[in-house]
């Protein structure tokens, strides 16, 4: 087939690669001159430099993966790039700079989260006991619950010590909504698999490449030795039928799969509606006002130098709060980028992006003992879709050979690299 897939993402370019690899024929159109969608490095980064004049390369947000994410890590080696070269492989760590909190052990799964509760440090008796109490019951009842729960619902007989220090900050990082938004059912979906699912699936996999060399990059030069057509700066404002196929600028395709946004998809269909066949009116109406109904979350990533900041890990948590808001924080220098560069992970952001820089240069002194100077914040306002209890999300089939993919349609996964692959593959196989 003659397939057009509009967005150039970390989705649509799965799609492209699969139907590339089925034998199809793929152009992708990208509004944008860079790929990647929202895991890509900053345009120009390359040429950016600190205050002291090392070179550094920046993204549009620190992104992590895990063990879990299997799709992604194979198809990482479908295009060439090698995870054990680009990725560095830690143990599921949660501790803070006072080292108190939760490290796995290094053994095999479900033990290494086993030994990791029981080691914990900081935590008592009663807290390690409520935990392994609340996962025995989350196995035994097959890591699923009722729709309408929140995750504040789901861990509420847990101790205080346990939701602030290991639910809040999993389930934000995870999901990007705030435990009393946030969806119970994926948050055990994402244990289940991170946990005790998939051998590994704790792991932490860290970039230690930008994120446009990790996937992007490769993808396209994959896609291009086997003949697809990559369209860069071709913004797609309409979309028509012709007979069975569908115009796409002034070309016929023979099926379509939208990796745009989710309201970018919406705007599309909108205007496509009226030219759909009466039978699929309905169907495209009604994915329509899925995706228009969703909510979105921010995500912030502050990124601070000083010359002899450095981390004792590769990542530590932050304790979070209204006036000190960062989660998260990556020593860069660990990772492949230059020495005393910090990221600091605002998920679930709220707030201007000049105020939640000064918040975090707060808590980095107040926590690390760190006097920062800030050297870029990056504030992706529609980052993911809000992911609340028993919320409808659209499905990857619109109508006829118009199919769509991204990390908000439905799925058992909150909105991760995992969930844009899965959906990207999951459209090319229905083509």
């Amino acid at each position: 087939m003659k397939v057009a897939i509009i967005g150039a993402g970390w989705a649509g370019l799965s799609a492209a690669v699969k139907a590339t690899g089925a034998g199809h024929h793929v152009t992708i159109f990208e509004a944008a001159h860079a790929l990647g969608g929202r895991a890509r490095a900053l345009p120009g980064s390359p040429a950016r430099v600190l205050p002291n004049g090392s070179p550094m390369a920046l993204d549009n947000g620190q992104h992590i993966l895990i063990g879990a994410y299997t799709d992604t890590l194979a198809l990482l080696r479908l295009v060439g790039i090698s995870p054990e070269a680009a990725l560095l492989e830690l143990p599921l760590t949660l501790q803070f700079p006072d080292g108190l909190g939760l490290k796995f052990a290094n053994w095999p799964t479900p033990l290494d989260a086993l030994g990791g509760i029981l080691q914990a440090r900081g935590w008592s008796l009663a807290d390690k006991w409520a935990l392994l109490r609340a996962a025995l019951g989350w196995q035994l009842q097959g890591f699923s619950c009722a729709d309408q729960l929140s995750v504040a619902d789901l861990c509420q007989r847990l101790t205080p010590r346990i939701r602030a220090e290991l639910i809040e900050p999993l389930c934000v990082s995870a999901l990007n909504t705030p435990p009393g938004q946030a969806s119970a059912q994926v948050f055990l979906r994402v244990m289940r698999d991170a946990l005790f699912g998939v051998p590994g699936g704790s792991r932490l996999l860290l970039p230690k490449v930008d994120l446009s060399t990790l996937f992007p990059d490769a993808a396209a030069h994959w896609l291009g030795e086997r003949g697809a057509q990559l369209k860069l700066g071709q913004r797609i404002t309409s979309l028509h039928t012709q007979g069975a196929q569908w115009q796409v600028q002034a070309e016929l395709f023979d099926a379509v799969i939208l990796a745009t946004a989710a309201s970018q998809a919406a705007q599309l269909l909108t205007q496509a509606l009226q030219d759909e066949p009466q039978n699929s009116g309905a169907e495209v109406a009604g994915w329509i006002r899925l995706a228009q109904a969703l909510h979105h979350e921010a995500i912030a990533t502050v990124y601070a130098w000083a010359p002899q900041a450095a981390l004792p890990r590769a990542m530590l948590a932050l304790r979070s709060n209204a006036q000190q808001p960062a989660q998260f924080v990556f020593d860069r220098g660990q990772l492949g980028g230059p020495a005393g560069l910090l990221a600091f992970v605002v998920s679930a952001a709220r707030g201007e992006r000049a105020t939640l820089q000064a918040q975090v240069l707060a808590q980095a002194r107040a926590q690390l003992g760190l006097d920062l100077q800030a050297v870029q914040t990056v504030v992706e306002k529609r980052a993911t879709f809000a992911c609340t209890p028993a919320l409808q999300r659209p499905p990857p089939a619109i109508a006829p050979d118009l199919l769509a993919c991204g990390d908000y349609l439905a799925g058992p996964y909150p909105a991760t690299l995992e969930a844009a692959v899965r959906s990207g593959c999951a459209a090319a196989a229905l083509l």
